[in-house]
């Protein structure tokens, strides 16, 4: 491997202990101090780059084009897309004049398109064409078949009576959406004081973010988090990483999620730093955007690592310039962390959170000594409380007593969008945010992750809700009950597998209930193991035990060998 080659740069500060500002304002700052420097440069599979003036300006066309519209504060414009420039510009251009943007997940298909915009209120949909063999028009007009009779701009739908405009991120022309030109032309004779009428009604403490994140009512919740929760948490991880205005990084991980969005978008905005994202994961693109771009970092959930790490080319790329990056997202199995930080960059670390808080509550940090950065979590990050309480209790337990994580601070979101019992069910009375995972803390603070309390799973860095798997599934006429679990995956951590009883007198076949998933849910929600059951292990008072389903999963499925040590 070549020798490094670190670039040195400034860290740039908040006035104080935060950064009091709108995401639109702290855009305006970065362009008034860097001008033509970087902000966004795309190396492969596509090309493309802009200055942090020529960023600005881009947003302020979408804000414009968006008032053009009728967008008003508060209003919802949902992307739906992979990392494309647009993504960026419709991110900064609709928190700049005030919407708030939903993040929708690339692998959604209609049924969950369709919940997302209905409970989100969305007004405005921004899309592509398709993904991975997901068409996202298809889906819509699924959705909405009267879109394809209707102007751009004035679509009139009983059953999404909020959804007005539809615009798609590029140039094909499609009934019923505006291209990406024509839409950006809207706002042509709005003029700079109107825009900045609009920027100066938003507040750091606005809802400008919704992301959804699945929950066990079977439905995925609207995360909403504030321009302070995001600025402050971006540059708070940045800064834990010693990032600096010369930090230049690569980004594989999707920017709906919030370690694209966070992590990655707006940590490189409030560092001044330079953005090399990837269209979407695949390694052979990463490996040239790290090497043509000259990348100092690199942000992946473990999964991305291992792959670029096992591919079969790797030596020949030039990685000198590569000194740190974080892993997160799933856990991180140790092997991997020591041959990432031994074959690509010496200073990658790991954080931990969840979306609810921004997300990241602890992380490592490149000081940590090896062991310290490949077992633990890491502490708490600055001006963030963490605490491991006994669940049944809600008392803080002594170090090194197994708990729920929970953490109270500027990070923790709003609440769940027109969920309300959700929320306080989310919360402590005393202000701390559960997250659901059980863990311990060490005396010196360090925190290690040891379980869920959630019956969640975690695929290659997807959060998954057995319980929305099993609302589906029980529409199958079929099946008359249905439980998922989680089970091991040394590629991806966790691998769905549905445990299923059908009703009397059916057969089915494993092929058959994939099948029935398949262009309704998302692809990486379709359980890879299909097995029919008479009965569950139960409790004395008939409560299905999971965990004792997973043990015995794993046996009949042969899995021993893909449990792995983790941190």
């Amino acid at each position: 491997m070549a020798t490094k080659e670190f670039l040195v740069g400034e860290q740039r500060k908040p006035e104080g202990d935060f950064f009091e500002i709108t995401f639109g304002d702290l855009l305006d700052r970065r362009a008034e101090e860097y001008g033509d420097k970087e902000a966004i440069v795309y190396v492969s599979p596509i090309q493309g780059k802009w200055t942090y003036k020529e960023f600005r300006d881009e947003a302020n066309k979408v804000a414009k084009s968006l008032i053009k519209l009728g967008v008003k504060k508060g209003d919802k414009v949902s992307m739906w897309g992979t990392n494309i420039p647009q993504w960026i510009f419709t991110y900064a251009g609709t928190v700049k004049m005030g919407g708030i943007l939903v993040t929708v997940n690339t692998n959604y298909r209609s049924h969950e398109l369709e919940y997302l915009l209905r409970q989100s209120d969305t007004n405005t949909l921004v899309l592509i064409e398709e993904f991975k063999g997901n068409n996202y028009v298809e889906s819509l007009y699924k959705v909405l078949p009267e879109l394809k009779d209707s102007e751009p701009g004035k679509l009139n739908s009983e059953k999404l009576p909020l959804l007005k405009n539809v615009v798609f991120a590029g140039d094909k022309k499609f009934p019923g959406m505006f291209t990406w030109d024509e839409f950006v032309a809207l706002g042509a004779d709005i003029s700079d004081e109107e825009l900045a009428k609009y920027q100066e009604a938003c507040d750091p403490h606005d809802v400008f973010n919704m992301q959804y994140t699945s929950g066990t009512t079977g439905f995925p919740k609207g995360v909403m988090l504030t321009h302070f929760n995001v600025i402050n948490n971006g540059w708070y991880v940045g800064a834990a990483q010693n990032y600096t205005d010369a930090e230049r990084l690569c980004i594989p991980v999707p920017f709906f999620h919030c370690f694209g969005l966070t992590m990655s978008i707006t940590t490189c905005v409030a560092h001044g730093a330079t953005q090399l994202p990837v269209l979407y994961y695949d390694p052979t693109w990463v490996l040239e955007t790290l090497s043509e771009g000259k990348a100092t970092a690199c942000q992946g959930v473990p999964t991305m690592w291992i792959g670029v790490l096992e591919h079969p080319d790797f030596d020949k790329y030039d990685l000198r310039h590569l000194r740190t990056g974080i892993m997160a997202g799933s856990p991180c199995p140790i092997e991997v962390m020591k041959k990432v930080n031994e074959k690509m960059a010496p200073e990658v670390t790991i954080s931990y959170g969840l979306t609810e808080a921004s997300p990241v509550m602890t992380k490592t940090t490149p000081s940590d000594t090896l062991e310290r950065r490949v077992t633990t979590v890491g502490r708490q990050l600055p001006h963030v409380e963490v605490e491991i309480r006994d669940p049944a209790t809600g008392q803080e337990v002594p170090r090194g007593t197994v708990g729920e994580i929970c953490c109270r601070g500027y990070l923790t979101m709003k609440g769940y969008y027109k969920m309300e019992e959700a929320t306080q069910e989310a919360f402590y009375e005393d202000g701390f945010l559960r997250s659901g995972d059980l863990g311990t803390m060490d005396e010196e603070g360090y925190v290690n992750v040891t379980g869920r309390l959630k019956d969640m799973i975690i695929r290659g860095g997807e959060n998954i809700y057995p319980r929305e798997i099993e609302e589906f599934l029980y529409t199958h006429p079929k099946i008359l009950d249905v439980q998922v679990i989680g089970v091991p995956s040394k590629k991806y951590g966790e691998e769905v597998a549905a445990y299923i009883k059908l009703r009397p007198g059916q057969e089915a076949t494993e092929e058959e209930v994939k099948e029935f998933c398949q262009g309704q849910i998302a692809r990486h929600k379709i359980p890879k193991y299909v097995r029919f059951v008479t009965d569950y292990p139960m409790t004395a008072s008939g409560k299905i035990q999971k965990y004792l389903l997973r043990e015995q999963a794993i046996k009949d499925l042969d899995l021993e060998d893909e449990i792995q040590v983790t941190a």
